[in-house]
């Protein structure tokens, strides 16, 4: 895939960005607008990237330090930075042309290491439209019991994930038996 790269979100993506999210989200009544938007930017614009693919916008990532247990309200913008030991998977979302790629989880991926670099101890989302089975497939789990703000609607489900330290390679290499002797 060396048409596809992963950079951080600039003021120039805005338009793409904005455009995208409402079409992944009007219908279902969860798009937030571009003042929502860049408010998670500026909480957090070192976690919040953009794919580049084939040449063009791809998708995007929104992430920013959140409280566990809690999450952004669509309906606000935030007002200003949190610190905390969890990175809240804000949005994700992949441009149409680009799907069937596996660039979502390629970018989840990303994400996973810029939060171990960060020292980020756990990820937490919000599933919505339906997509708790696909986050669950990536070491997510339910919390039900979690309130949500009504701006996610009746099916939304929070999930935390921990954000474990990468293993070094030689120490992941002995520890499956692999190399000793």
């Amino acid at each position: 895939m060396s048409d596809t790269r992963i950079r951080l979100l600039q003021e120039a993506d805005w338009v793409e960005l904005v455009a995208l999210e409402e079409r992944a989200y009007a219908a279902s009544g969860l798009s937030e607008g571009e003042t929502a938007l860049r408010s998670r930017h500026r909480a957090s614009p070192s976690t919040c990237f953009v794919l580049e693919h084939a040449g063009g916008f791809g998708g995007y990532l929104l992430a920013l330090s959140y409280p566990l247990f809690r999450c952004p309200d669509l309906s606000l913008a935030e007002e200003g930075e949190v610190q905390g030991s969890n990175l809240h998977l804000h949005d994700l979302v992949i441009a149409e042309r680009a799907r069937g790629r596996g660039l979502a989880h390629r970018m989840h991926q990303h994400l996973e290491e810029a939060g171990r670099a960060a020292s980020y101890q756990t990820l937490s989302l919000v599933a919505v439209h339906g997509s708790q089975a696909l986050w669950a497939a990536l070491g997510y789990r339910a919390r039900p019991h979690i309130g949500l703000p009504a701006s996610y609607g009746a099916e939304a489900v929070y999930m935390t994930k921990p954000l474990e330290t990468a293993v070094p390679s030689r120490q992941k290499a002995f520890s499956s038996g692999a190399g000793a002797g």
